[in-house]
């Protein structure tokens, strides 16, 4: 929890009703943000995204499996967030695990859909090989670096680029007999396929404080909220997927409105992220995105 006295808890909810936060950002203003690809050599795919002070990492592996009995003509996404000790104070010890836990299953909420991959933003068939014989397996890894608040979003755009970054090795495969129909699978060194990221969403986040929602909230505002919805958004505009925490209720006009409002920042910030950070290996792209 982030220690603040009764009079800066004033001043953040009385600047947010005044549309004029501690930062100086306006109520729907995002903070300065700042993608690297290729930062991690031993994976297909990575990315660290910078939100202001809050910095995560992303990773992508790909590895050759099986697809599963039940669903014979789908590959296979896991997705997993660890929060580093010394990204905040209270990830000391154990205290990142319910923190880790939360955004790893809103990720996989946004991005997989349910269990029987309905829904599903990333196109698991895409990653089947043989069908009912091999499929890749993609491993996602998310790590909180530093934290500043608004980690669902950052690392949801983390994993995009880094996605976006992915390499699937091309593959050559033949049947045998000999092999009892098991095919052979010859993994390419050089020959790469890119990971088809137009599917994939972005997520915005809007922060309630008082009478008033914020984006890209700081730890600081998010400590002030009674609560806070999460929707994702693909390149079409259509909407993905819808998680809530804090423990106030909301009521259903309210959430319809949070809803219109991250629509209504697609072309501000959702299009930004879609066309502007499909970046490349070793690259950097840094801007600031204000409605």
């Amino acid at each position: 929890m982030v220690g603040l006295s009764e009079g800066e808890k004033h001043f953040i909810r009385g600047g947010i009703a005044q549309d004029l936060r501690a930062d100086g950002r306006r109520r729907l203003q995002f903070r300065a943000l700042t993608v690297e690809t290729g930062i991690i050599p031993q994976a297909n795919g990575s990315a660290r995204v910078r939100m202001g002070a809050t910095e995560v990492i992303a990773s992508v592996k790909a590895e050759l499996g099986k697809p599963t009995i039940l669903h014979p003509d789908k590959g296979k996404v896991s997705i997993y967030v660890d929060c580093s000790p010394t990204a905040a104070p209270m990830f000391e010890g154990r205290g990142s695990e319910e923190l880790s836990a939360e955004l790893s299953v809103g990720l996989q909420r946004c991005l997989l859909g349910g269990k029987s991959g309905a829904g599903a933003a990333i196109d698991l068939s895409s990653l089947i090989v043989v069908e009912g014989k091999a499929c890749w397996d993609l491993y996602i890894d998310g790590l909180v670096v530093s934290s500043d608040g608004n980690l669902l979003d950052a690392l949801a755009a983390a994993i995009k680029v880094a996605l976006s970054d992915t390499g699937i090795p091309k593959v050559n495969v033949s049947l045998n007999n000999e092999t009892d129909g098991e095919p052979e699978v010859d993994i390419s060194d050089e020959e790469f396929l890119q990971f088809d990221t137009s599917g994939v969403p972005v997520i915005i986040t809007l922060t309630k404080v008082g009478k008033h929602y914020i984006v890209d909230a700081t730890s600081e505002e998010e400590s002030q909220m009674s609560s806070a919805v999460s929707v994702s958004v693909n390149s079409h505009g259509q909407i993905c997927g819808l998680t809530k925490r804090g423990g106030a209720g909301l009521d259903p006009s309210v959430i319809f409105d949070m809803i219109s409002v991250a629509k209504n920042l697609f072309g501000g910030w959702i299009r930004f992220k879609h066309e502007t950070l499909m970046v490349t290996s070793s690259s950097t792209v840094s801007a600031v995105v204000a409605t």
